[in-house]
């Protein structure tokens, strides 16, 4: 394996080796319209493969609530921690994710799940008192959600062979992080730092730009990190929406009633992004683009 080349799975090798043969024909008989229409293409399919874990559980999530019997003799709850692990077994099963891959996302529960102990104590958000696979009142598929938003990092990070230009420094990086994190527990005592913390991501990593190919051929392409960073964040709210809809988990407000997740909650997603970031960080060091990109 050269140093640059990134390892895909058996399915992603496949994915990455037709859109080469076929932006190489096209770009033989002159079509280049046609073999951007291919990378639009190969984009997509490895973006909602990345997402795959995130959709399952999301579609667990929604069949749980619309088909599974509230007097079944297995909570619902149990029922979904059940299917995810399943489901996680599964992927590792048939080589669709690494072991490596695993060890972060593993991370991910952790970190995830003692948030939520925190948080359900606090009265921030709930979920039904059924089942026994729980921590506290926090049932234990809530750890396999934030799982799925690591799973997505991990993957985008290797299918598109991403590369950074003025990736700031990894020890500021982890502090940032760090007080993030700590933010999300002692706002309830302590004055909110959200929005300085947000400034500092901003000023941290505005400079920073990322650069990424659709497959091993494809020419490079370039943009902002901060734009990728809202746009993650931004699934990530329309994610919540669904799975409160679905009454996996409801705030305050919901509680005669369902109600959009307020628009504040996409802030704090796009700062949970920056923990996950970090995390991430420790199976992929960032890269720097090779000097013909």
């Amino acid at each position: 394996m050269t140093p640059d080349r990134v390892p895909f799975t058996p399915l992603e090798e496949r994915i990455d080796r037709w859109a080469q043969r076929r932006t190489s024909a096209l770009a033989a008989t002159g079509g280049t319209l046609r073999a951007r229409l291919v990378e639009l293409v190969v984009f997509g399919l490895k973006q909602a493969w990345a997402c795959v874990f995130g959709a399952v559980m999301l579609v667990l999530l929604v069949t749980a609530r619309v088909l599974y019997p509230d007097d079944a003799p297995l909570a619902r709850a149990d029922a979904l921690v059940l299917a995810a692990v399943a489901v996680q077994v599964a992927m590792l099963a048939v080589r669709l994710e690494s072991l490596r891959e695993m060890g972060v996302i593993a991370l991910f529960h952790v970190v995830g799940t003692a948030m939520e102990v925190f948080k359900t104590a606090v009265g921030s958000w709930a979920y039904e008192a059924d089942g026994f696979l729980r921590i506290g009142e926090v049932p234990l598929y809530t750890g396999f959600m934030y799982a799925a938003v690591g799973s997505y990092m991990v993957r985008v990070m290797r299918l598109f062979d991403l590369r950074f230009t003025r990736y700031p420094p990894l020890l500021a990086t982890a502090a940032l992080a760090a007080a993030i994190y700590a933010n999300f527990f002692t706002h309830h005592y302590l004055p909110d730092a959200r929005w300085v913390l947000l400034a500092a991501t901003l000023l941290l990593y505005g400079r920073c730009v990322m650069s990424l190919r659709v497959h091993r051929r494809a020419p490079w392409r370039r943009m902002p990190v901060i734009a990728a960073f809202l746009g993650v964040a931004g699934l990530l709210w329309i994610a919540e929406n669904v799975g409160t809809a679905a009454g996996a988990w409801i705030y305050p407000h919901q509680r005669t009633g369902w109600e959009l997740v307020p628009a504040s909650k996409f802030v704090s997603w796009l700062l949970l992004m920056m923990v996950s970031v970090v995390l991430v960080t420790l199976v992929h060091r960032p890269r720097r683009p090779e000097p013909a990109q």
